[in-house]
Formats: structure tokens, sequence, C-alpha cells
């Protein structure tokens, strides 16, 4: 083995990786068999997180960088005069194997570039899964991306292998799409994401019926969208993702502001990225739709496409609907609470259980976890709260903001003037 070509062949195809963020290994369960190596439900160390909030490490690479598309955005796209290279499969499976050993990574993470056609690296990416499980023996967490236009057949077979599948949707709208990648079809993109939908739900009803069930899929499927690249507003995002969660029951949508890479004349120019905040923003948003109840014309509106900048979503929406509060925490119930800023999700359950036990003051508001600089302007105490003569101050935004720091206060940048 050369390994001086195969540590050049990590640097180019590592680094190529970097643009793809949904590596997330929540919900993996496949636990270790007798003399196996790995356990995809104890993992720990860094990089990505699991659904617990462990931290754990994946080997984050792509098959090769060969790419017979040319996608405006893409920095393997085949126009583009870059170094070029591609691991066999063998290569993959005992990088992942002795990286494994070392203590260097829990899992694997595996994506491509689309070279020859669609099955043909779909096959490689399915055949690396096969091999680290049924040759190695490997219990952790496998994540491979699914190929847009891959047959059913193969898509069967990644789902028995890997824990998670993702297919990137790329860029939110279809028209974005054929502007910056006239040669892909959205329709290639939700064909397999519809059978890897249908085989999860199949595998859930067997389950009930039969014992033992090949696991299909079990950290079920994700998607990422580039934000950015195309003029479509914050409204129209979110709408793409509240869909997908809704009737492709995905776990996760991931949005990846764009990077200028190249300089095309579709593009922004190389000069303006996406603000960090405006894709937090999204991630607060994607928060709200899928553990808060809110909808995402809730979140926006055609009046109001854009995400605020200065604030966070669900404050944004509290200060223009001023006349659902203040909340009385004692009687109000939990979906309410849950829209209170500055209470998250565990908190909003806390509430509701102390409750019956105590009249709740500010004091034991603290002690449950809540962000009581945001809180105290928008609950109603029982024992009164002095806080609420400025629920209705022209200037409460202003004592809000100034009353909060955040880490992406430096990064305001005018998005909205790159088209």
């Amino acid at each position: 083995m050369n390994f001086d070509r195969l540590k050049e062949k990590l640097e180019i195809l590592a680094d190529a990786a970097k643009y793809d963020v949904s590596c997330s290994s929540s919900g993996g369960s496949r636990k270790n068999s007798k003399g196996g190596l790995g356990d995809s439900s104890a993992s720990g160390i860094c990089h990505t997180y699991t659904e617990d909030g462990r931290c754990v490490s994946l080997l984050k690479i792509l098959l090769t960088n060969h790419c017979i598309y040319d996608c405006a955005y893409c920095v393997s796209r085949s126009s583009n005069d870059i170094k070029r290279a591609a691991f066999t499969v063998e290569e993959v499976v005992d990088l992942t194997i002795n990286f494994y050993r070392r203590n260097y990574i829990e899992g694997l993470f595996l994506s491509s570039g689309i070279f020859k056609n669609a099955d043909t690296t779909m096959e490689r990416l399915v055949r690396v899964a096969k091999k680290l499980r049924l040759e190695e023996n490997f219990n952790g967490y496998i994540h491979l991306k699914s190929i847009p236009g891959a047959s059913d057949l193969l898509m069967q077979e990644a789902a028995l292998y890997a824990d998670r599948l993702s297919i990137n949707l790329e860029i939110p709208t279809e028209s974005g799409l054929k502007l910056l990648a006239p040669e892909k079809n959205r329709e290639d993109m939700l064909n397999p994401m519809k059978y890897i939908q249908s085989g999860i739900t199949q595998y859930k009803e067997e389950k009930k019926i039969f014992r033992k069930v090949p696991k299909f899929a079990p950290a079920g499927q994700s998607t990422q969208m580039i934000v950015g690249a195309t003029n479509e507003n914050d409204l129209q995002i979110i709408k793409v993702a509240d869909h997908f969660y809704k009737n492709y029951n995905l776990k996760r949508v991931y949005y990846s502001g764009y990077v200028p890479v190249l300089e095309d004349k579709r593009l922004p120019s190389l000069t303006t990225e996406v603000p960090m905040l405006r894709e937090n923003r999204l991630y607060q948003s994607d928060w709200l739709m899928r553990f808060y109840g809110f909808k995402a014309d809730e979140i926006l509106d055609p009046h109001m496409p854009f995400l605020d900048l200065e604030v966070d979503p669900k404050l944004s929406w509290a200060l223009r609907h001023l006349d659902q509060f203040p909340v009385n925490l004692q009687s109000a119930d939990y979906q309410m609470i849950l829209r209170i800023p500055g209470i998250g999700v565990k908190t909003a359950k806390k509430i509701v259980s102390a409750r019956r036990f105590q009249v709740l003051t500010i004091d034991h508001l603290k002690k449950l976890g809540a962000a009581v600089n945001r809180a105290k302007y928008f609950i109603d105490f029982t024992a009164g709260n002095v806080f609420l003569r400025h629920l209705t101050d022209i200037n409460l935004r202003k004592l809000l903001i100034g009353g909060s720091t955040s880490k992406f206060q430096n990064q305001f940048s005018q998005q909205l003037t790159l088209f």
C-alpha cells in the first residue's frame, strides 16, 4: 500500500467533505454482537452529537471528488480545476477500521461525487457499508449519502447496512436548482427519500408483529439545503423544511450557509458570504417547528419573509403578538408556556409539574432553568410582576436586546443586498 498516496487522498477527500454539514449521529441503536467491533449506541469523543447530547467523532470523507455534474455552487464541479482523487472500497474500509482501533473515531460519514452514473456510485457506497458490517463485523455508526437517481434495490441494501441515510436537496426551491444545477432533477432526489420513508414505516409495522426484523435505516434520514446561493427568502426555506418534516418524516433538515468558492455570474460575489447569524436563525426556527409547536407561517409571513437578525425567532414572534401576553404560569396550558421567550421545553415541563404543589415566583423560575432576563417581561405571577409595566413600552425591543448578548453579534450583514 502506498501510504503517501493514501495520505494525499485523505487530505483531498476529507477537505472536500467539509461542506456537507449533515453528519449528526443521533438515533443510532445498533448493538455490538459477540466478537464484533464498535457499538453505535455507546459512542463518545467529538465532532458531532447523539440525540442524548453525547459527543462523537466520525471519519467524514468523500469516496471521490470526481463528478459528472457541473453544479455552480460545488467545489467538486466537473469544470473546476482541482486535484481529483478516489478511494477504493477496500481503502475506506481499512481507514475506518484502523482509525476506530486507534480510538480516533466512532463511526463513518461517507459521501461521494457522482462518477459514471448514480447506480455505479451508490453501489460502491453500499459495498463499503456491507464490507464493514459483514466482513469486519463493525457495529459502529455508519451514515451514507444517498445518490439522486439511485435504484430502489440499492437503496434497500443501503438501509440494511447504514444507520442513517441522507440525500441533499441542495437548493431549497426547484427553480433555484434549475438555475445552478440544470443537469439535476429534483424528482431524482425525492424518489430515494420516498423509498426510505416507506421502508422505515414498513419496518415499524413488521416490528410489531415479528420479534426479529432486519434493521432498516434505524437512525432515519436527513437532508441539507444551501442557504444564500440563490435568492430564496427565509419563509420559503422554512416552508420547504416544514413540508419535508410532515411528508417525509425526516429526522433533521440541515442549513448550510453558502461559502463563496467559485466565480460565476449566477452566484453571489466571492467577497459576499452568508452571515453565520442567518444560518443560526434558521436552525432556531427549525427547532421551533420541531419541538415548540410553531407553524412555518407563524414564524414568518409574506409581509416579513426574512428572519430578524437582532432577536431570535421566538422572541420576534412574541414582540409581534403582545396581545397573547402576559401568561399566567399557574393556569396557562403547556403549549402557551412554551411560547414564552426564555422558556425551553425542559423548563416548561418542570413548570407544569411544579405548579401543582406551589405558587410559582420569579425565584422559582430561575431555579427551574428559565432565562429570566427575557421571560420576566411576559409572565403574570400571582403575586404580581413589576416588569410587566414594560410590556406595552415602545422601547421593549431595545430593552430586551440590551439585556442579552450573542456570539453572533459581530456577524450582522446585509444579506438582503446580495440580489
